[in-house]
């Protein structure tokens, strides 16, 4: 059937089916919202409440909290259940944590300890609804077929990322940032509705009651028993250690140092989109040609790159530009790393344990974040903005050179056979063997 809203698409594009279509469509939706809420929060802890570095510290360390209390039970939860229900509701509780905070702020309650509150909920959300959504696209999209998903996912947001952070500029510039963050809860109620009714066909195992530690067992053994993930897993700590660094001070680094208003502080948000659509572009291209391995480490090396630079930049308006620049390569780095590491991950895991290997990674992967957010609000504080990032930048590309010394990661070149089956049924029975 044509589709004359999406032209000239070939055959075969996974555009044209009609489920991963509705996804997708849902994607960029919640990504608009997505824009707003992540200038308007900070933004109203910087501006509004004039939070100090290391308050911004502590607000994004609480948002990362759930991840590490939550992930591991909740993968366990999650391959028990249906995925679809839990990640509609997510949307529409994220949404629900967003309008609190103008209803706080017109009754006069909102201080920093309720953003702490509302960073705690949607950090908790997001641990368990993102889990189940990135489990979700598996039922959607053949495995050989992950990288162009995650890549067609990425272009998504890119038009939210290009258009969304001007749009979330003037609305918090016309209202003030709390008003903005209604924006935000439509836009995710919305990507629930369209979400709600997608038919996906489920395998799920039955599972006797009384084994959740067992079944949590399982989950951590597989990951930290499978070389290539725990690598990958190791890796990713790393980075996302610098990546909260950074994000902690750039808000504060944008307003303070450069002197921008929060209607400027979006336009330059915009370089993010611009960096998202070269990377979803580019990426696919690169893994190719290099292999997923490879691409991760060019995309680690993008990522500091933009922080270096940003670290060194003048509080003029080159510094603007570094600004804008450094958050175009933060986007690229990202999708070149994330289109390769979730479909790396996602291809070699077995179905019955998909929800407990996202959500043993997810854990893995954001042990040192938190740290990370903490260490840049304190480097901020103590040294300045300028320090965070080039400790962000300077440690990303350490990273690099560790990388790229191991064959692990520099020879993969293609997406790895999925684990067989036969042998985690074998783990699982060791697991749940009597001592």
């Amino acid at each position: 059937m044509p589709l004359p809203w999406i032209p000239k698409l070939p055959e075969g594009d996974l555009l044209r089916d009609a489920t991963y279509r509705r996804l997708w469509l849902s994607i960029v939706t919640s990504s608009f919202g997505n824009q707003v809420m992540m200038l308007a929060l900070p933004l109203t802890a910087a501006v509004l409440l004039q939070a100090t570095p290391t308050q911004m510290g502590l607000l994004t360390a609480i948002e990362l909290l759930p991840f590490l209390l939550f992930s591991l039970p909740s993968g366990v939860w999650l391959d028990r259940v249906r995925k679809l229900p839990v990640y509609v509701a997510g949307e529409s509780a994220i949404a629900l944590a967003a309008a609190s905070v103008p209803l706080a702020w017109w009754l006069g309650w909102l201080n920093m300890g309720w953003l702490y509150v509302v960073g705690f909920m949607l950090g908790a959300v997001h641990t368990v609804a993102g889990t189940a959504a990135q489990v979700v696209l598996t039922q959607v999209v053949a495995r050989d077929r992950l990288v162009e998903a995650h890549a067609k996912n990425a272009l998504a947001t890119s038009g939210a990322e290009v258009v969304g952070p001007g749009l979330a500029g003037a609305l918090i510039r016309i209202f003030g940032a709390p008003l903005a963050l209604l924006v935000n809860a439509v836009l995710l109620l919305s990507s629930a509705l369209i979400l709600r009714g997608i038919a996906i066909t489920e395998r799920r195992e039955p599972r006797p009651p009384g084994h959740f530690w067992r079944d949590l067992a399982v989950g951590l053994r597989f990951v930290t028993g499978t070389r290539l993930l725990l690598t990958l897993g190791v890796l990713m700590a790393v980075w996302q250690m610098c990546h909260y660094a950074a994000v902690t001070v750039q808000i504060l680094f944008a307003t303070r140092t450069l002197g921008l208003s929060e209607h400027a502080v979006g336009l330059c948000y915009m370089g993010m989109g611009v960096g998202t659509i070269t990377g979803s572009v580019l990426g696919r291209r690169v893994s190719d040609r290099i292999g997923p391995g490879p691409c991760l480490v060019v995309g680690y090396a993008i990522c500091g790159l933009g922080w270096l630079l940003l670290a060194v930049a003048p509080a003029n308006a080159w510094g603007v530009a570094a600004f804008a620049l450094m958050l175009m390569s933060f986007t690229t780095g990202a999708v070149f790393i994330f289109i390769n590491f979730l479909a790396l991950r996602q291809a070699v895991t077995p179905e019955p344990l998909l929800g407990r290997m996202t959500s043993t990674m997810r854990w893995i992967t954001l042990l040192a974040a938190a740290p990370g957010a903490l260490l840049g609000g304190w480097l901020g504080d103590h040294f300045g903005l300028r320090a965070a990032l080039a400790f962000a930048g300077g440690v990303s590309m350490l990273l690099v050179l560790v990388a790229w010394r191991m064959p692990l990661i520099r020879e993969l070149k293609a997406l790895p056979e999925q684990e067989r089956e036969s042998e985690w049924l074998g783990l699982e029975a060791e697991v749940r063997r009597p001592d």
